[in-house]
């Protein structure tokens, strides 16, 4: 294990991340808020810190294998966590506990958005930005744009973008070279930043609403700068721009990028991926349009259809945004909602859950397990798109979605145990781990009244979601530390 290596990289992150104070300090004197304070000494420590971290082996130059790589990458992410909930922890409005802080700083960055702050209308604009742009910074990764910008990682930096990438295919590259792979997810990510930012000004919001709200949609975070979320603007045309760049958000960026290099739609519409995406987001927009307008939640069809595909988009792709309290939806809507989240967003996406390609794998498998049993003989591969599925993605499909399930059942456990109810914890841990956001129950509006042991297992939950649980769980193995 290169330990000077992994410093200096570690190093030389925490003071890329720390740059990430002075947009908000900018933001605090155009409006004399007067909230930088807390910015500037965050700044300033962290730069700081990372360069005491980097200067004793600044000359080191060894190549990176993946085991370096995944410990880079789970403990700048905890680094990055704690560094982030700086401001939070300095300011006087919101005034914040250090369980509060870091609960809502590893919330932004996982782009989870659960938030334990309330009175979100009152915060000075600088803290609203603040929060926006850690999730913006969390959607693709910021271990992903160090890798675009600093070429010095070398080799090294194959390592840290298969440690951070999200999906079960990490090794396809969209250029031959690993910074510009990581360039061009940048420069989509950037130019979807910039249409959806014009596009909410074009249909009413203010500028900082506009880029506020561009950075949480793009990300799939679901923060806002309103209490009330998307609900606070009362605008269908608004809705329906959040609508569009949610969807577009949670198509895995590659697509994106072969179809603008193609300037061709073929790509979207030939991925069996993005089709099933589409289809699942389809049935649960539709079931839930319909079933609001017959149990006259909403009078009218349009109302419930409006409501019904907003948030059967913003739950399935786990952004999170909400237009009304979709937890008191009666009967068994909330929880078919919170279900499509478990599926998430596609592969190579911001979204969050177990992903689209592994929810289709697990259906495809199991299918043909079913077939196996009527056919003992009978050799059928798995595959997406005519192209027959290798056994070892399959075995890790369903290793990932056992390590799923465990650690959802003894996280939920654990929360019990602290207090809470069933429905309540189960939701809280799903919406961690899918990094949707907003559950049932007693974290359906907020987590401001949940125990502070709770919230640190749900760091954890969003962490271990963020990073596909893999790249954090390896790191409790045993074989993992052998030589």
């Amino acid at each position: 294990m290169q330990h000077s290596a992994i410093q200096r990289i570690v190093g030389l992150l925490v003071m890329v991340f720390s740059f990430n104070m002075l947009p908000p300090v900018a933001v605090g004197l155009w409006y004399g808020d007067g909230a930088i304070l807390p910015f500037v000494s965050a700044f300033l420590g962290l730069f700081v810190l990372g360069a005491l971290l980097w200067l004793p082996v600044r000359k080191v130059q060894r190549d990176m294998r993946l085991r370096d790589g995944f410990i880079i990458v789970a403990v700048f992410w905890l680094v990055l966590g704690l560094s982030g909930s700086v401001p939070f922890l300095l300011s006087d409005n919101p005034h914040m506990s250090l369980t509060d802080s870091v609960f809502e700083s590893i919330s932004a960055l996982t782009t989870t958005g659960a938030t334990v702050i309330t009175g979100i209308d009152d915060l000075p604009h600088s803290i609203l930005f603040y929060r926006q742009q850690l999730q913006w910074m969390g959607g693709m990764g910021i271990i992903v744009l160090a890798v675009a910008i600093m070429p010095m990682l070398g080799i090294g930096g194959m390592s840290l973008y298969r440690a951070e990438t999200p999906g079960p295919m990490k090794d396809n590259k969209l250029t031959p070279r690993i910074t510009e792979t990581a360039k061009a997810l940048w420069y989509i990510y950037l130019g979807l930043t910039v249409a959806c930012a014009t596009a909410y000004w074009l249909a009413g919001m203010t500028p900082f609403d506009a880029i506020a709200h561009s950075f949480s949609t793009i990300a799939i975070g679901g923060f806002s700068t309103h209490d009330a979320s998307m609900g606070y603007f009362n605008s269908a045309l608004i809705e329906s721009v959040a609508v569009v760049f949610m969807l577009l958000a949670g198509i895995n960026f590659a697509i994106h990028f072969v179809a603008w290099r193609g300037n061709s739609v073929r790509p979207y519409l030939h991925d069996p991926e993005v089709r099933t995406y589409a289809a699942v987001l389809g049935f649960s927009a539709l079931v839930s349009s319909t079933y609001l307008y017959f149990t006259g939640t909403f009078d009218t069809y349009g109302t419930s259809l409006h409501h019904g595909i907003f948030q059967a988009v913003s739950i399935g792709t786990t952004t999170g945004f909400t237009t009304a309290d979709y937890y008191a939806w009666p009967g068994f809507l909330p929880v078919l909602l919170l279900f499509t989240s478990f599926i998430g967003g596609c592969a190579g996406s911001t979204g969050g859950g177990i992903k689209v390609i592994r929810f289709l794998l697990l259906v495809k498998q199991g299918m043909r397990e079913v077939f196996r049993l009527i056919h003992p003989n009978a050799q059928r591969p798995v595959k997406i798109g005519n192209k027959p599925v290798p056994e070892h993605v399959i075995n890790a499909v369903w290793g990932f979605f056992a390590l799923y399930v465990g650690s959802f059942a003894v996280m939920m456990l654990v929360i019990m145990a602290t207090g809470m109810d069933q429905v309540s914890a189960f939701s809280a841990v799903a919406a961690s781990m899918n990094n949707l956001g907003p559950g049932l129950g007693e974290v359906g509006s907020n987590y401001s009244s949940i125990n502070d042991v709770a919230k640190w297992v749900l760091c954890f939950a969003m962490l271990l979601g963020r990073l596909e649980i893999f790249t954090l769980l390896v790191l409790l193995s045993p074989a993992f530390w052998r030589k």
